[in-house]
């Protein structure tokens, strides 16, 4: 019995000791929920590694900032580790403990949900390591810096460009994911701008509804549900970022008023675009990602080196005035995709100018 024991506990140990370090594992393909980039720690001759914590690599966007942030980090001299955890908060907590525990010397962090991600602020502080939290806010945590675009004025100049072109009737709000601190900072600069003309008695807001986990088809649904309770008579739509303005698209579509009724949408994803070229989605907001990953590498790097950062700006969020560096948004339209996204490199001109769209 104890030769049978030992020889079962000879086996384990053979097995354990072959398994990968979880390090030096490939690139995952897009589609899994696990994604890492980055090197063995081992070798890295004490240079710095860099995590980031995302929350999905499903929307066209994220995947940019994850290529154009290893890219940044990478140029620097550091390391970078990067997993996306696709909506799922239990598991963005428990692939960000894992980076925590592989001992990287700064957290890069994407929260799904601005409060549950408090947690892993609050794991990586024990650990001493410091947390920044890129493009959305993560809420009630003693977060390090926080570098994003300006939420507000994403939909202020949404709300803006709209009423230009129906400065009456009834609109449409699709918004954000309610979870999302950046989709509540978007609507909070819509109706900055429609709650005068609400009041004025030229807008009614006839729909207005959050959309879960971003998704288009969430957003659609919305859609079609304003569209029979208002008996498709809508004049506008402001939709939170271009996934949204397709599916809401796609309602009207079924409906046979694509491109009849203006709709606005914001990060410039390609179908985005290609739809603002063709006439069915009347603008997007394009937050330049590379302005914003080559940042957020920047001060990244520093920080991790134990440089001190200030900022002109802090955002409360709910602990602590979180130290803020925002940059800022720039409406496309039609006329005008040439000189933004174009000349930024952001898609180039045979991607975005396709027939049939």
């Amino acid at each position: 019995m104890r030769a049978t024991l030992l020889l079962f506990i000879g086996y384990i140990v053979i097995l354990l000791g072959c398994e990968q370090n979880e390090d030096t594992l490939p690139i995952i393909p897009d589609d899994l929920p696990d994604e890492q980039i980055g090197h063995d720690q081992s070798d890295d001759n004490g240079s710095i590694t860099i995590g980031l914590s995302m929350d999905t690599l499903i929307e066209e966007r994220w995947k940019k900032d994850r290529d154009m942030f290893k890219e940044a980090v990478e140029a620097l001299g550091a390391q970078v580790i990067i997993k996306a955890a696709n909506g799922n908060d239990a598991l963005q907590v428990t692939q960000a403990e894992t980076m925590i525990s592989q001992g990287v010397d700064l957290l890069v962090l994407v929260p799904h949900n601005a409060e549950a991600a408090a947690t892993i602020v609050g794991k990586a502080q024990m650990a001493e390591i410091p947390v920044i939290s890129y493009d959305r806010l993560v809420k009630n945590a003693n977060v390090d810096l926080y570098i994003s675009f300006d939420n507000e004025q994403v939909g202020m100049l949404q709300a803006e460009w709209v009423t230009d072109l129906v400065p009456t009737g009834k609109y449409v709000y699709i918004g954000g994911a309610a979870t999302d601190n950046n989709a509540h900072l978007m609507k909070e600069g819509v109706f900055s701008v429609l709650q005068p003309l609400i009041e004025q008695g030229d807008i009614t807001v006839v729909y207005d509804q959050w959309t879960e986990a971003w998704t288009p088809v969430n957003a659609k649904r919305n859609m079609q549900a304003a569209l029979e309770a208002n008996y498709n008579d809508i004049d506008a739509v402001i939709a939170a970022n271009d996934a949204t303005a397709g599916g809401v698209i796609e309602a009207l579509a079924e409906q046979g008023l694509a491109g009849k009724i203006p709709v606005a949408g914001q990060d410039a994803e390609l179908a985005g675009i290609q739809r603002v070229y063709t006439g069915k989605q009347a603008m997007t907001v394009y937050k330049s990602i590379r302005e914003l990953t080559e940042q957020a590498a920047d001060i990244a790097v520093k920080m991790a080196r134990g440089e001190q950062i200030e900022t002109e700006l802090t955002i409360n969020n709910g602990k602590k005035d979180v130290p803020t560096v925002y940059l800022t948004p720039v409406p496309v339209h039609k006329d005008n995709i040439y000189e933004t996204i174009i000349a930024d490199g952001f898609h180039s001109e045979t991607e975005i100018f396709v027939d049939d769209r």
